[in-house]
């Protein structure tokens, strides 16, 4: 089920990763205001960004790297949703509500993608290994200086 639920939602970072790596002219107008911002190339950031989505989605996909992959997708999410679908500066209310579907739809993407990199497909987590391997730590020290008081008083 996993397999294909992380399929499902790479698919699209990939195909349209693809498009954006080999036909990024008409996402440049776009990335016109973060490439501003960022004093840099907007085809460049394009294809960025698309190359981004692929080797994130190809990860996410194939169950390799899931965390890196997902964040890499969720990252890839923030300049593509900001420059992509700017709801709040469209006056026509018929595309001001497009806009704001696809704002509300990358949202969503976003948050399955945080889930996608929280999954630990059943195994626990880094957080909880590292607590229990403490506690297994101090109860072994615990055992042992028993044990040796235990030698101590059998040897007096």
């Amino acid at each position: 089920m996993r397999t294909v639920a992380r399929s499902a939602l790479a698919a699209i970072f990939v195909i349209q990763g693809w498009d954006a790596l080999v036909n990024p002219e008409r996402l440049v107008k776009p990335a016109q205001k973060v490439a501003d911002q960022l004093q840099k190339d907007p085809k460049m950031l394009v294809r960025l960004n698309g190359a981004a989505q692929v080797a994130g989605g190809m990860l996410l996909a194939t169950g390799r790297a899931t965390t890196p992959g997902a964040l890499l997708l969720a990252g890839s999410l923030v300049p593509t949703t900001y420059a992509g679908h700017p709801f709040w500066s469209v006056e026509d209310p018929a595309q001001r509500s497009a806009q704001r579907i696809n704002f509300l739809k990358n949202l969503g993407m976003f948050g399955g993608l945080l889930f996608a990199a929280l999954d630990k497909e059943g195994r626990p987590g880094l957080g909880w290994r590292a607590r229990h391997a403490a506690h297994d730590a101090r109860r072994t020290a615990r055992v042992a200086m028993l044990a040796s008081r235990a030698r101590r008083k059998v040897s007096r």
